[in-house]
């Protein structure tokens, strides 16, 4: 579309994990235009991260298409709420789950919820990140580059351990990587290395997988306006944002959407151990 805002009107901060209430211009989720065709009736999917940002534009789209989402965040309330009536308003159930995902018991209780509350799990969105620019190894505590690796890597590994034996055929994984697998920067070199490892990891689970018919597969965004940005990056950074790109423009989490729909539904049932690029015209291999 050419009516997206070719990078924020100023420079701006936030304090980790940010939130998408404070952000200027607000991401588009898809809340305006979003339009469902019922491609997902009847399906029940968690979301982790589902509160801003990508998770956000995902469960509103897969609301609209028919589906129930559990929503799991780390402590921004107000976000998951504003997200949880979205979902609603789409008439679907949405349940909020609020906690740290590095902590395994708390990734299976998630999981372990979600079936109590709906009987089965069709999909798994693994979406939720950390990051942190730093400009050299010397600024990346041991504890920084920990939480980097549970809450992106270890995380994705709990949640599928704990969901795929409720997981029916023609069930969907999805894991959120990046185009940082593909280009690795030098200042996200933690998040950039768990990235690559999504992938990999996403991969590997199709193979494993394809015996049950549960498919595996990876989105790799590029420069998208979620909190994360503001959150993460120093200022003059934020101002500049996503205008190295073919596009020479962030993304929108709306943007997103659609790939997360097309393969969480029926339709790619023959996409397994893919990893769809939106990156603005940035090539990943």
């Amino acid at each position: 579309m050419t009516d997206r805002p070719q990078n924020p009107q100023h420079a701006q901060q936030q304090q980790w994990p940010g939130s998408f209430l404070k952000m200027e211009p607000k991401p588009d989720h898809g809340e305006a235009d979003y339009q469902g065709s019922g491609r997902l009736k009847g399906k029940t999917a968690i979301i982790t991260g589902g509160d801003s940002g990508i998770g956000r534009a995902v469960a509103i789209a897969y609301a609209r298409e028919g589906a129930d989402v559990v929503i799991s965040y780390l402590d921004e309330h107000d976000d998951a709420k504003d997200t949880a009536q979205w979902v609603e308003k789409a008439g679907q159930k949405a349940v909020l789950i609020a906690g740290d995902i590095t902590n395994a018991e708390h990734c299976r209780n998630i999981v372990a919820k979600t079936v109590e509350q709906f009987g089965k799990i069709d999909i798994v969105v693994n979406n939720a990140a950390y990051q942190m620019t730093r400009e050299s190894l010397d600024e990346i505590s041991d504890d920084e580059f920990d939480r980097t690796m549970k809450t992106n890597l270890y995380a994705m590994f709990y949640i599928c351990k704990a969901a795929v034996p409720h997981m029916p055929a023609g069930g969907s994984i999805i894991n959120t990587a990046s185009v940082n697998a593909d280009q690795p920067k030098p200042k996200l070199i933690a998040y950039s290395a768990t990235k690559a490892a999504i992938i990999n990891f996403s991969g590997s689970l199709a193979a494993l997988l394809a015996e049950k018919g549960i498919r595996s597969n990876a989105v790799a965004p590029g420069p998208i306006w979620t909190p994360l940005i503001p959150a993460t990056m120093p200022p003059e950074q934020v101002e500049s944002f996503g205008s190295e790109v073919p596009l020479e423009r962030m993304g929108q989490p709306a943007e997103l959407a659609s790939s997360y729909v097309m393969l969480a539904s029926d339709e790619a049932s023959y996409i397994s151990g893919a990893t769809i690029a939106v990156t603005g015209g940035v090539a990943v291999i």
